[in-house]
């Protein structure tokens, strides 16, 4: 009786542990089961269409097509004739060998990449005769083509997930591609859309007999959003012709907006490069190019010495604290003695000489020596440099400058303003406004991007308030509404300071430095500048060709464009930036280059600086760029 009992226990505990285990594969676990790790399925993966990109008006950027992948599932590979398989794909045994036990590395049972981005004509050939090859089979992916050979900075690019990504993704299966950089990337989850799957049953003779439990975790694909970028294709284009034989940055801004309307770097490359069969070779073409650097985005990236256009930031600091007004002077001697030895002497070319200069004639000649005496002022306005350089970094920082701004692009660079524990740390001595006068004219310890300095001009224009500037103006046709992007940001500056400063920036283009580059018609305010260039060889500072600078709005009311054009080693801001400048805003306002402008274009479209470039020391010095 006592062993009877015993057995009708152990028979219904056991029964109790069966009921318990399906009970917790079935229910529990059932609505999360993952259908992909069972051999007897087959996954075959629907990929959506990724969104398409547009420009401002319209002009399609960013389109897709199709691709051919040789997918691999190592666990369902039969034994096969290598020989001929190889033969079929253009391979060798070594290379098979290889993919095979990366494939096997990643995952036996799950499907990987082969062979990526077949032909047209090897898939149709292929498609033929891949029944003879168990675990080999062909996935249909989509891939980027651009009709416009442009933009390659911003536009960004897609590659192959990396391994570790896929392998910790419910998203991403080894061998798919993701935006690896520009829009693509920032954007990624907006356009790359979701997809669609679909679970079949094999039988045990690895034929598929149907659909897995009649669908019921199939999934269709969900398209990716389609995006309207606040680019201008045709200035992007035209700006990138003009930078032909150049390097440097461009970046326009709608000061209304924020809106982005060009984005330059030059060099740069045509964006179908790093699409199909050939983007491993040219990728590394491109971003092992340690010379040219096509691949490196000067626009968000290079950090510059501003140079002159920095003296109008110091104008208005200095009219925001008071320490001088628009009919303060000071007199210019060929420029500014900050020393007693004879290095301790800033020059000046401003040809004003032992004559009162004020504030306008101070910006649209460029005197070097006013806007020394006016920082030397606001440094030592209360007999305290440190707390002077400190307040003096507070208005600068209000313009963006110092940070990243919180643009929608991935790349970045902060640049620097120094603040007073910056030098009290360097300095083991009495220091003061004369110690780090070359701040005065955008030299010294101060850094800037091209899209910092831009933004700063667009500041300029809005007389004290600026909007984030962005890339992207509209997802599925919807306005974006990021407060980030939407809500204009103050300085620190009162408005009424920046009236007399752009007049001055008026006086620029009429009878200053600019007053070669003017265009009939428009009235455009800006600043020329120069920033000095060195390196460094063996530990010892070596002088290179300045850079050309220049800063503009335009028209002076309500404007519509604001840009910041840094060319390397092209010299006087006058001769290379303004004319560039003057041609973009032209171009941007009028839609066309007049008849009298013509020659101003055909030179700065045909002027290269490659034979100056050529001369530079090789790519192992390290790069002082602004530094004195």
């Amino acid at each position: 009786m006592q062993r009877s009992f015993l057995l009708y226990f152990l028979i219904t505990l056991v029964g109790l542990l069966f009921i318990g285990r399906l009970f917790q594969l079935q229910i529990i676990k059932g609505g999360t089961y993952n259908p992909i790790r069972n051999a007897a399925v087959k996954t075959v993966f629907d990929y959506p269409e990724r969104g398409y990109v547009y420009d401002r008006n319209g002009v399609l950027l960013v389109a897709n097509q199709l691709s051919y992948d040789v997918m691999i599932q190592p666990n369902q590979v039969k034994e096969l004739d290598t020989l001929e398989f190889c033969n079929l794909l253009k391979i060798d045994k070594e290379e098979f060998l290889k993919r095979y036990n990366k494939a096997e590395h990643y995952a036996s049972y799950l499907p990987s990449v082969f062979l990526k981005q077949l032909a047209k004509e090897d898939f149709a050939f292929l498609q033929e005769k891949l029944h003879k090859y168990k675990g080999f089979d062909i996935q249909k992916r989509i891939i980027r083509k651009y009709p416009i050979k442009s933009a390659a900075n911003v536009l960004g690019y897609i590659s192959e997930v990396d391994e570790r990504k896929a392998k910790n993704s419910d998203e991403y299966e080894q061998g798919e591609l993701i935006g690896k950089a520009g829009v693509e990337k920032e954007y990624e989850e907006v356009l790359r859309g979701k997809k669609g799957k679909k679970y079949l049953q094999r039988n045990r003779f690895n034929k598929v007999t149907g659909s897995y439990k009649n669908k019921e975790f199939d999934t269709l694909p969900e398209n990716g959003k389609d995006i309207t970028l606040t680019l201008d294709i045709v200035l992007q284009e035209y700006a990138e012709k003009l930078m032909t034989g150049k390097r440097g940055g461009i970046v326009a801004i709608e000061p209304a907006t924020g809106e982005i309307l060009a984005l330059v770097t030059a060099p740069s490359y045509d964006p179908n490069l790093l699409v199909g069969r050939q983007r491993s070779k040219n990728s590394i073409l491109l971003f092992n190019d340690t010379i040219e650097k096509p691949a490196y985005d000067r626009a968000l990236l290079a950090a510059y010495a501003p140079g002159s256009p920095f003296k109008m930031m110091n104008a208005l600091i200095g009219l925001q604290e008071k320490v001088i007004d628009e009919e303060t002077s000071f007199l210019c001697y060929h420029g500014y003695r900050y020393g007693r030895s004879a290095n301790e002497f800033m020059g000046c070319h401003c040809g004003i000489v032992g004559r009162p200069i004020h504030l306008k004639t101070a910006i649209s000649k460029s005197c070097n020596s006013y806007f020394s005496n006016t920082y030397k002022r606001i440094v030592e306005m209360n007999n305290n440099p440190k707390e002077g350089v400190d307040n003096w970094n507070k208005h600068v920082s209000s313009f963006g400058l110092g940070n990243y701004l919180g643009y929608d692009l991935p790349a970045g660079q902060k640049g620097f303003i120094p603040t007073g524990k910056y030098y009290a740390d360097h300095y083991k001595y009495t220091w003061n406004g004369s110690t780090i006068i070359s701040n005065a004219i955008g030299q010294g310890e101060v850094i800037t991007t091209p899209i910092q300095l831009a933004n700063f001009t667009a500041a300029i224009a809005n007389k004290g308030s600026f909007f984030t500037p962005h890339i992207v103006k509209e997802i599925n046709s919807q306005k974006i509404t990021n407060p980030a992007f939407t809500i204009p940001k103050k300085t620190t500056i009162d408005t009424k300071y920046f009236t007399p400063v752009i007049e001055a920036m008026r006086e620029v283009f009429i009878s200053g430095t600019g007053r070669l580059s003017q265009v009939k018609g428009i009235d455009i305010c800006g600043k020329t500048g120069t920033a000095e260039n060195f390196i460094r060889v063996n530990g010892f500072k070596e002088q290179l060709a300045d850079h050309s600078i220049l800063v503009a709005f335009a028209p002076k009311d309500n404007p519509k464009i604001a840009l910041a054009i840094f060319v390397e080693n092209g010299g006087y801001g006058s001769t290379i930036a303004a004319p560039i400048t003057s041609l973009l805003i032209e171009k941007y306002l009028h839609k066309s280059i007049s008849k009298a402008n013509k020659y101003r274009e055909e030179r700065m479209l045909t002027l290269s600086l490659q034979e100056i470039y050529n001369k530079q020391i090789p790519k192992s010095i390290e790069i002082a760029s602004g530094t004195k």
